[in-house]
């Protein structure tokens, strides 16, 4: 099977967005166009699945004997309702495996990898379409077929891609992603900041888009990614969801805007403590000790310990 029969297992038009009604309620609009086009992404990814089974068997195979594709595409994520839903009906939809080019006996998933995941934690056989692929052809069907499917987020998308660069030459790549050579190259440049375990760290970070990645990355690049890690791998992080802990990193990454103090400090009695010059790099209090001699003197022999207690404060925050 040639890779140009791969991609035309299917014809469909790339159908644009429709557009909101025309009317004061764009609101409803938007979401009913969101609704058909989801639909619509929804019916695309199925009938990819049908046109690659007309004509196969549906077997079942034992899960022990399937491994994933040689090209990871997903992070690990939550399949609870994948799996409430086959406990309930059973899989309604079989994985596309091959036999496994190095292994005689076992087979290697071109998609279904959830679905996998889902029957083995049940313990049960999985129903599967077994076909003769290359490994071009795998990829190509593994990548049109998560393109049309809504759960795989951005950067798991981008992995993908960056796994595909080590094995494939670039037109393979975006026959399989359906994208330019311009989103392909960013994509990679996106993994290529960012440390693997820091991905690995946050996850998946389902609606989190190209721009926040890169964003990501610049901050990464401008401080210790070994320090971006650990707080992403931090007790509190790891409690939180995968999206949440991206905004949460990006957020501790971020520079703290200086504080401007003002020209004069004073007390909240209206008394003069100290004149303030401030630039860039300096910053230059004066004290009248003849006008201000008792803060003085706490600037001398008191500041110095507060200042080191509320350190200790913070990194016991920290740490809890």
């Amino acid at each position: 099977m040639s890779r140009k029969n791969l991609l035309n297992l299917i014809q469909v038009d790339a159908d644009t967005p429709t557009k909101a009604p025309a009317s004061d309620n764009k609101l409803v609009g938007q979401v009913a166009s969101s609704m058909r086009e989801e639909k619509a992404r929804q019916a695309r990814a199925d009938e990819i699945e049908r046109r690659l089974s007309e004509g196969q068997a549906v077997i079942e195979l034992d899960p022990a004997l399937v491994e994933p594709s040689f090209v990871r595409d997903r992070m690990p994520g939550d399949i609870t309702g994948l799996l409430a839903s086959i406990r309930d009906q059973g899989q309604q939809v079989p994985i596309l495996v091959r036999p496994h080019p190095t292994d005689a006996g076992r087979y290697q998933v071109a998609f279904g990898h959830r679905r996998l995941r889902a029957v083995q934690d049940l313990g049960q056989q999985v129903k599967a379409i077994v076909r003769n692929l290359t490994d071009e052809e795998l990829v190509i069907a593994q990548g049109q077929e998560n393109n049309e499917r809504e759960d795989l987020s951005y950067i798991e998308k981008s992995r993908f891609a960056h796994y595909l660069k080590e094995r494939f030459p670039r037109e393979v790549i975006i026959s399989s992603m359906s994208l330019d050579k311009a989103e392909i190259s960013r994509m990679f440049g996106i993994i290529d900041q960012l440390p693997a375990d820091l991905i690995d760290a946050i996850g998946p970070a389902p609606g989190v888009g190209r721009r926040s990645w890169q964003e990501l990355a610049e901050l990464v690049q401008k401080s210790s990614s070994q320090d971006a890690i650990d707080i992403v791998r931090s007790e509190e992080m790891q409690r939180m969801a995968s999206q949440d802990r991206f905004k949460a990193v990006v957020s501790k990454l971020k520079p703290r805007r200086a504080v401007r103090l003002p020209d004069v400090l004073s007390a909240t009695s209206g008394e003069r403590l100290a004149h303030v010059k401030q630039s860039k790099t300096k910053l230059e209090i004066t004290i009248d000790r003849t006008e201000a001699a008792d803060f003085a003197a706490f600037l001398l022999n008191d500041a110095v310990a507060l200042f080191e207690d509320r350190r200790a404060m913070i990194q016991r925050e920290k740490e809890a």
